[in-house]
């Protein structure tokens, strides 16, 4: 990677760190201060959601924005806008005021990422894509491992420190993209497959990324009250919430190479019965203590590589010249399991205590693993023609730059022979 290269993309992937910083910070913040002020689980649920509804209308929403005003004048609009929401948020106490808040947030936060994105998909040439969304990804993941594990300290120095420093991080981001050269991006959009195609190209990915969207929002959003209702510490939640994305970010990787090897559906079915025996064991193990951080970790690593395998599976199965159109359309379908998760598992924390999440966390995965093997025995495996390629969640123009010259060139080949069976078949016939 050329000197010049990393100095255009380093501007984009530092304000990209220093703004999620202050959203991990958040996702926890949020969940632990309404817990705090007495709210039911349900209720905090329903705040939580709407962080993940704001991702999900952003992600159909902002391109449009990015095209028409620019993306360095759109991520200023859209930090700004983070920091304004997250300050209000620190002044206010009302649940409603903070699911308004948190939705302007969730949708904000979606244009960052899509600004970032295709920021670096700009300056990529194809054969370092790869290497750019590594970086692109532990730039976030990094910052969360940085947000959890100063929670315990921020939250401590006061009630109106998260907020404060949170907003001051999201300002502070500005600082990188507006010295850069005003480079315009162009944005090409491509309107996403609908759900009923999808599920008849490819019903194990829709329902990989389905699922993946639920257990994931869980994590963000419950996970922490779960931690603080059963005893821990403010500062022992960051630090279990920091084992979950440390997880995520150190066996991602092995995981998809591991289905490059083995049939996709088969590490499916693998990974959703890792994860709900990993669930099981959370439920008999002390909250607290090296054992539970060790499940927290494998449990991260499991529910994080879902949605990439699943959509490595689906790309595996795509229709020619449909592939970023499918992708995008998983992404929207792992969006709105995001949305939902809260809302869905929240009720279950009220009825059934705190270990209600890791009951909701057990049967999710095992109706994944029914559905993964029910698939199997139903439908041939697919050939892996496109290789594994670590997937972030954010917005559809992310699906580019998960599209490197290797994954080009086997959907390439893939569609080589296909044509060329059809005209076999055509002149045999």
């Amino acid at each position: 990677m050329s000197v010049q290269l990393l100095a255009m993309a380093l501007a984009p992937l530092m304000g990209l760190f220093i703004i999620s910083i202050g959203s991990a910070l958040m996702s926890s913040v949020t969940t632990l201060r309404l817990d705090a002020m007495g709210f039911s689980a349900t209720l905090v649920g329903v705040v939580s959601s709407a962080y993940f509804i704001g991702l999900a209308l952003g992600s159909v929403f902002n391109e449009r924005i990015i095209a028409r005003i620019g993306h360095i004048r759109a991520y200023s609009a859209f930090a700004a806008l983070i920091a304004v929401s997250i300050s209000l948020q620190g002044l206010s106490s009302d649940p409603w005021v903070w699911f308004g808040l948190r939705l302007i947030s969730g949708w904000a936060s979606v244009g960052v990422y899509l600004v970032v994105e295709s920021w670096l998909l700009l300056v990529a040439e194809p054969k370092i894509r790869g290497r750019l969304l590594a970086l692109y990804m532990i730039a976030l993941y990094g910052a969360g491992l940085l947000g959890q594990l100063g929670l315990g300290a921020i939250v401590a120095a006061g009630d109106t420190v998260p907020f404060t420093l949170a907003a001051m991080l999201a300002s502070f981001s500005l600082v990188p993209i507006v010295m850069l050269p005003k480079v315009t991006p162009l944005v090409e959009r491509a309107e996403p497959l609908p759900a009923r195609e999808l599920i008849r190209i490819t019903p194990t990915g829709v329902m990989g990324c389905f699922g993946s969207g639920l257990a994931i929002a869980a994590v963000y959003t419950l996970l922490p009250l779960y931690l603080q209702r059963v005893g821990l510490s403010v500062s022992e939640v960051g630090h279990m919430m920091a084992a979950v994305i440390f997880g995520a970010m150190v066996l991602q990787y092995p995981m998809g190479r591991w289905s490059d090897r083995r049939d996709r559906q088969t590490v499916l079915i693998a990974l959703g019965a890792a994860c709900a025996a990993l669930s099981g064991l959370a439920l008999l193990l002390p909250p607290s203590g090296w054992p539970m951080v060790a499940v927290m970790f494998l449990l991260g690593g499991g529910v994080f590589a879902i949605y990439p395998v699943a959509v490595s599976h689906a790309a595996d199965s795509a229709p020619s010249g449909a592939l970023v159109r499918m992708i995008q359309g998983l992404l929207l379908i792992n969006s709105l399991g995001s949305a939902i998760s809260p809302l869905a598992i929240s009720p279950i924390m009220g009825w059934a205590g705190p270990s209600g999440l890791f009951w909701a966390f057990a049967v999710l995965n095992l109706g994944l693993v029914m559905f993964f093997v029910w698939r199997r025995h139903a439908h041939p495996v697919p050939v892996a023609s496109a290789p594994f390629a670590a997937a972030a969640q954010y917005s559809p123009t992310g699906v580019e730059l998960r599209m490197t010259e290797d994954l080009t060139q086997a959907v390439q080949a893939h569609e080589a022979r296909e044509q060329e069976a059809s005209l076999s078949r055509a002149s045999g016939g």
